[in-house]
């Protein structure tokens, strides 16, 4: 079975979105530099991590509003791009009206168990991960259904914004796996050993 991976890019105070997010700036003011190290920049050794990591994936998941806060930047192909155009299971109340032809884009409308049995199916195998914000994120760790946390750390202080995950009902053990450092982020991976 498929592993399921928390994937996300943090301030090192903690935060995945700057302060006032806006329409045109979703990850709030500023927030664009967590994804800066991947995408541009001087941090060839961050890309190449990122490619290698995408390798393995098979498909993606994540929540209405990141979907409906990325659509116009992703298009038809989702967070992947064009080279890829991996499936992206979006975990929704109702499928939207706006949805691109011959897009990556699937629904999920009753849960996150649902969200999680499509995405499995289309990854074929490979790894399922689960990104955007943390409302989708903490509802899997709720559940126990991701068997990995992949966090990379960025040098910025945010000093407010959207925490890492949101209120769980119990403490959630983390067993370290892998650690690289990079000119643009650290790139801390862990695997779910228990929720207590």
């Amino acid at each position: 079975m498929s592993t399921v991976s928390y994937d996300i890019h943090m301030s090192l105070d903690g935060y995945v979105r700057a302060r006032n997010p806006t329409p045109d700036e979703p990850l709030g003011q500023g927030g664009d530099v967590l994804h800066e190290y991947a995408f541009s920049g001087g941090d060839d050794a961050g890309r190449e991590l990122m490619e290698r990591s995408l390798g393995t994936l098979g498909a993606v998941i994540c929540g209405r509003r990141t979907y409906d806060d990325s659509l116009r930047w992703w298009g038809a192909d989702g967070p992947t791009g064009s080279a890829l155009r991996l499936p992206l299971v979006v975990v929704t109340h109702a499928v939207p009206s706006d949805v691109p032809e011959n897009s990556v884009y699937r629904f999920a409308t009753t849960g996150i168990e649902d969200a999680l049995a499509q995405a499995r199916e289309l990854a074929g195998g490979k790894h399922v991960s689960v990104m955007g914000g943390p409302d989708v994120a903490t509802q899997f760790l709720e559940a126990g259904l991701v068997d990995e946390v992949s966090v990379h750390v960025v040098p910025y202080l945010f000093g407010a914004g959207t925490g890492l995950v949101g209120m769980l009902p119990a403490h959630v053990t983390l067993e370290p796996v892998d650690q690289v450092a990079t000119s643009g982020a650290t790139h801390l991976r862990y695997r779910v050993k228990s929720t207590s």
